[in-house]
């Protein structure tokens, strides 16, 4: 059914400059000590055999405020990948002020939100006939930040918005806030959509066995997670093979702050500092917690330098990047309770599942009889109907 969502993208070569600082990038000051550290998303959608699937991740309300710019789309259109790449920050930390140009490439994807002012590649899309269309998995997008001034004694005075988002947790650090242009922030900010295979797959079997495997190594601390009905259930584990088989059995139902405290843990082991890593979770703790079944992993440092290449100028003494891997996965119940809502036409269930419905819906689908297909077209199609835009109208900057 991919088809019926898909309104086809041309990313167009030529660069449009957003907001961009007009000068050349200036010789750096001694960034003496500097360090930089960044976390992020990779967020997937766990096909039958444990793959990655195609969606459309950025279906859904913005949870952005009106001061972050955005690619502009049109009013029809659907941009389709395999992976979110979702709020990605880049930290930084000097005891004196120093200068940076940053620039970083999204192999086989492209950036889509970012903050401050960036050059950003491609910079527009729009929809046009499929036989001219580029495919994201051909693409390579980036951002780059030109003159970036690194300000450890600079007050906090960042913009802010009434209306709550996801952006502002990312803020409670002791990073030193930067500048760009006339636009200051405690990080550097952007998101993007790829077409690419996570570094992870996750099989459910029939009896509800999840088989974890990491192709390129170990698959290291991972966490399995359910909540269904707002039960939280939950399996840690520090996984030294590539491979392991989680029973649903082993789901233990604990509080939702011993989880907190297990992803803090395994974020600081992997190189964060503590209010990062507590600044990652709450930034994610409505989203990643939600109804539905997940896996969480830790990406290996390889496989994001591979996505995303990073390039800062001069090199930081010391960097450090941790992203996190969020693998939705369609457990029995998922199925049954997706299946059920299709059949009785039962929106507001659906609607739980957000962005996520259309592949789970599309695999309901293709595993159900003639009969039921029928019957459950109509819902299909109600919902369809009510696709939500992504992006909210903050009008013209």
């Amino acid at each position: 059914m991919r088809g019926r969502f898909t309104t086809v993208v041309v990313l167009v070569a030529a660069v449009m400059f957003v907001a961009a600082d007009a000068h050349a990038p200036v010789p750096a000051k001694d960034p003496g000590g500097l360090t930089v550290h960044e976390w992020g998303t990779f967020t997937s959608i766990a096909g039958m055999d444990g793959e990655a699937v195609g969606w459309s991740p950025l279906t859904g309300a913005d949870d952005l405020p009106c001061f972050v710019d955005r690619v502009q789309f049109g009013p029809k259109w659907s941009l389709w990948g395999t992976v979110r790449m979702e709020t990605p920050v880049l930290y930084f930390y000097s005891t004196a002020d120093a200068t940076v140009n940053v620039n970083v490439r999204f192999r086989q994807g492209v950036i889509t939100e970012w903050f401050p002012q960036a050059r950003v590649n491609p910079a527009m899309i729009a929809g046009i006939p499929a036989e001219r269309a580029i495919e994201l998995r051909k693409t390579e997008g980036s951002a780059s930040w030109t003159n970036v001034r690194i300000r450890p004694r600079a007050a906090a005075d960042f913009p802010r918005e009434s209306a709550p988002s996801h952006y502002y947790p990312a803020r409670e650090t002791d990073a030193a806030p930067v500048q760009v242009g006339s636009e200051q922030e405690r990080f550097l900010f952007y998101r993007g959509v790829g077409d690419f295979a996570p570094p992870m797959s996750a099989t459910v079997a029939a009896d509800g066995r999840i088989a974890v495997k990491s192709p390129a190594g170990p698959a290291g601390a991972i966490v399995v997670f359910d909540n269904r009905g707002g039960t939280v259930r939950y399996h840690a584990r520090n996984v030294t093979t590539s491979q392991a088989t989680i029973d649903p059995a082993s789901l233990e139902a604990r509080p939702l702050a011993s989880l907190k405290a297990h992803l803090e843990s395994a974020l600081t082991s992997a190189g964060l500092y503590p209010r990062e890593a507590k600044a990652m979770i709450a930034t994610w703790a409505d989203t990643w917690f939600e109804e539905g079944a997940r896996l969480f992993y830790i990406v290996p440092q390889k496989a994001i330098d591979a996505v995303l290449p990073l390039d800062i100028a001069p090199r930081p003494a010391s960097l450090v990047r941790v992203f996190v891997g969020r693998m939705e996965l369609m457990t029995q119940p998922t199925f049954s309770e997706v299946k059920s809502a299709l059949l009785t036409n039962d929106q507001r269930t659906l609607g739980k599942y957000g962005r996520f419905i259309e592949p789970f819906m599309g695999r309901v689908f293709g595993e159900s009889s003639a009969a039921d297909q029928s019957r459950m077209q109509s819902a299909r199609d109600s919902y369809y109907r009510s696709w939500r835009q992504p992006f909210r109208n903050c009008g013209s900057r």
